[in-house]
């Protein structure tokens, strides 16, 4: 089940994503878990998070997605729920109510890469995580991926 988040949301959406922060090698810690959790809150605030739920009573959430104007600001899924269509629950999500997705993505990231080339995305740019055309603060190079409806 796909649903607008809920402030009491925020502490799952944080650990999420300190999680992937933890579990990838190639990822600078730049902030603490308090400020992930301040940030997490502050997107949900915004009415930008759509969370994910799974099947059954009291399993928690198991991704999330934070969507403002057509830019995906964050897409993550909770390791133990991976390869199970969460992920494409959140971006199927998206892309029903959308005419075009953009996002910035890691040059390191490859299993995103292939994630988001299977769902119809295009590369649009790439920028060298320090230089013009960077959004990031962990200063990783990147690349911007688009979808548009009529591209598909």
């Amino acid at each position: 089940m796909i649903r607008p988040a809920q402030p009491t949301d925020a502490g799952a959406v944080a650990a999420i994503l300190s999680q992937f922060i933890d579990t990838t090698d190639w990822m600078p810690r730049l902030y603490t878990r308090a400020e992930e959790l301040a940030f997490a809150g502050l997107m949900v605030d915004r009415g930008w998070v759509r969370v994910a739920e799974p099947a059954g009573p009291g399993r928690g959430i198991a991704g999330f997605m934070a969507l403002d104007a057509g830019f995906i600001h964050a897409l993550y899924v909770a390791q133990e729920q991976r390869r199970q269509g969460v992920g494409q629950a959140l971006l199927d999500h998206a892309k029903s109510r959308e005419t075009r997705l953009e996002l910035n993505t890691f040059q390191a990231n490859a299993g995103a890469q292939r994630f988001y080339a299977r769902a119809g995305f295009r590369e649009a740019g790439r920028g060298d995580g320090c230089g013009e055309g960077s959004v990031n603060d962990e200063g990783l190079p990147d690349i911007r991926l688009i979808w548009e409806r009529d591209m598909a």
